[in-house]
């Protein structure tokens, strides 16, 4: 993969993309934060999906509408309903109960996952690297489960599988979202997903007065880590290749761990902060092989 790095293109994609990366890397740090004012996993959950899913839907009206009719919204709606509530309710309690550094280097396990679903439902062939990468990641999510989390004490097993779970449920929305994408715009697919989402998880959440810090830090997940995120990722593929925005995709884990290190005193032990890496290594090595 050959880089220009005197295109001009380049550096704005790669700006774009950084600063998603970075946007996506606070969600952890910022969850926290509700979770310090007495709010709950669904209700954090809640409202990340709902503030953020009316965002798209705005963006979406003003572009042009929704134009999804039948079989595409149905199976939207449906995926929105099971597949991103789960992901959002399940990252946001292994957030609370393991801590954000865990919670966010185990969903990062998602492209490895990927990588697995796409020999068994398209048949692409796994070669020497991807087995590497695979092998990989298996043995740095082991070594990371295994080090009990990044916040000390008592092992929670619920939030450590609930962010396995996590990693394995997004996984199902790249091949869901690649499917769609060339039918419908991001703002669209987003809306069309992240409202029925915010619908089920509307039954989990408490809705009770707020703190102005929990009410900030829900405006930061919803807004910043979430619309405006994805919108900064959709301008830096304008750009850059896929592959070029995996791999500066690989920011989010490294600065979300050293921000709940540093904000939260969160920690690994060292067979943790050798399953990070691991887990990241082999990220890497599938966004460089990926064709």
């Amino acid at each position: 993969m050959k880089v220009d790095f005197s295109d001009r293109g380049f550096w704005i994609g790669s700006a774009y993309c950084v600063l998603a990366a970075l946007a996506w890397a606070i969600i952890g740090p910022v969850s926290r934060v509700c979770f310090a004012e007495g709010m709950e996993p669904a209700t954090v959950a809640f409202w990340r999906m709902a503030v953020s899913g009316f965002c798209f839907l705005a963006h979406a009206l003003l572009r042009g509408g929704l134009h999804a009719r039948g079989r595409d919204l149905a199976s939207m709606v449906l995926f929105g309903a099971v597949n991103v509530s789960l992901v959002i309710l399940s990252l946001q309690i292994s957030i609370q109960k393991s801590g954000g550094a865990i919670a966010i280097i185990l969903m990062f396990t998602a492209p490895a996952w990927v990588a697995l679903f796409s020999r068994i439902l398209f048949h692409e062939a796994i070669n020497a690297s991807k087995m590497t990468a695979l092998a990989l990641a298996m043995v740095g999510t082991s070594l990371v489960c295994l080090s009990g989390g990044s916040l000390g004490g008592e092992v929670s097993y619920l939030g450590i599988a609930c962010g396995l779970l996590s990693g394995f449920t997004y996984a199902f929305q790249f091949l869901f979202f690649t499917w769609y994408k060339d039918r419908y715009s991001t703002q669209a697919l987003f809306a069309m997903t992240f409202i029925p989402a915010a619908f089920v998880l509307s039954f989990f959440a408490k809705f009770e007065p707020v703190s102005m810090h929990a009410a900030c830090a829900l405006f930061v997940l919803s807004v910043v880590s979430t619309y405006v995120s994805y919108f900064w990722y959709g301008q830096s593929l304008r750009y850059l290749s896929p592959v070029q925005a995996a791999i500066l995709g690989n920011l989010e884990p490294v600065v979300s761990t050293l921000l709940c290190w540093w904000l939260w005193n969160e920690n690994f032990s060292l067979i943790g902060w050798v399953g990070c890496a691991l887990v990241i290594g082999s990220v890497l090595l599938l966004a460089m092989k990926r064709s």
